[in-house]
């Protein structure tokens, strides 16, 4: 009964494994999303620390464009691996809640200073949790923890927002900006291993074929 049972969780160990695999290279072959995500928040993060005096509806519409482009993004990188399992569906609710957080603020363009705070915190508390939990399907060859420590960053960023939501609008911005590049370069990291990744198996699949 015992071997039974502890060949019965190999059994679903190398299931596993097997699934991480699949998923793992069809994000590889999106990689280019995930260096475009990277490349758009070192671009937003500049701009924020470039002009931090930026008046609140003018960031509001920044922030916003930033949201929906970096949400189509995020969905183009989990569209085709949420397919194949409900757990990649996590990169694809991570681009609807940018999306959503976007058209938040393009509805709202009174929004005060304190309520647009609230909502960045919230975004980056739920983002990060999707990005964290997306993390464990991707395999530590193909960047694993650098998944997790955009989530990661993502979640310190909502919970410092949270703790002092009556944040200056400069000071906001300069906030968001320093996460934006620290979130971006991250990302591009995490594209580079994948893009290796997909290289790698681009070059394995020929050789198959000729062995075949």
């Amino acid at each position: 009964m015992a071997a039974s049972t502890a060949s019965g969780k190999v059994r679903m160990s190398a299931s596993e494994e097997a699934r991480c695999d699949a998923l793992s290279d069809v994000l590889a072959e999106s990689w280019w999303a995930v260096g475009l995500r990277g490349i758009l928040g070192i671009v937003f993060g500049l701009i924020c620390l470039l002009t931090p005096g930026i008046a609140v509806g003018a960031f509001v519409l920044l922030f916003a464009a930033y949201m929906l482009v970096d949400g189509v993004f995020a969905i183009v990188s989990g569209v085709r691996a949420a397919r194949n399992s409900e757990r990649w569906g996590l990169l694809l609710l991570e681009g609807i809640v940018d999306i959503a957080a976007g058209i938040v603020a393009i509805l709202w363009p009174a929004i005060t200073l304190v309520v647009l705070v609230w909502i960045i915190a919230i975004w980056a508390v739920v983002s990060g949790a999707l990005m964290l939990a997306a993390a464990f399907t991707l395999n530590h060859e193909h960047g694993r923890w650098w998944l997790a420590l955009g989530g990661i960053a993502s979640l310190i960023f909502g919970i410092l927002l949270i703790i002092e939501p009556l944040v200056g609008a400069v000071v906001l911005t300069m906030w968001i900006g320093a996460y934006a590049i620290v979130f971006g370069v991250i990302l591009l990291v995490l594209a580079f291993r994948l893009h290796s990744k997909y290289e790698a198996q681009t070059r394995k699949a020929p050789a198959g074929a000729k062995r075949a």
